[in-house]
């Protein structure tokens, strides 16, 4: 464990996270006091509770609107005419499956 000290609103924090990650906490405490910024620009007089609330509160429903937005369409399967080298491949793929059944077909007694 690893233990971070960030910045939200001005003040430090002593925080844990997991080795590695100390990167990312310096990242998500970044977005969270620019939230508490924004509050304390907006709204004079508010504790410090109370900021990290609000900014909590903005945080909350700025995910809360992307998770609300439709998923990005799936990129549609390339055609194999458009990958010369899927065409390639599919084409002697093909030509080896044949050669099997003619060859199976070579084995079968005649009828």
């Amino acid at each position: 464990m690893a233990e971070v000290r960030i910045m939200v609103g001005g003040r430090q924090y002593a925080v844990h996270c997991r080795d590695g990650e100390e990167g990312r906490l310096h990242q998500l405490a970044g977005m969270m006091s620019d939230r508490v910024q924004q509050v304390s620009n907006g709204s004079s007089g508010l504790t410090e509770v109370r900021q990290l609330l609000f900014a909590g509160l903005l945080l909350a429903d700025s995910l809360s609107e992307k998770s609300a937005e439709p998923a990005a369409p799936a990129q549609p399967a390339p055609e194999p005419e458009d990958d010369p080298a899927v065409l390639s491949a599919l084409t002697e793929l093909a030509e080896r499956i044949e050669a099997l059944g003619d060859g199976l077909a070579a084995q079968l007694p005649s009828a």
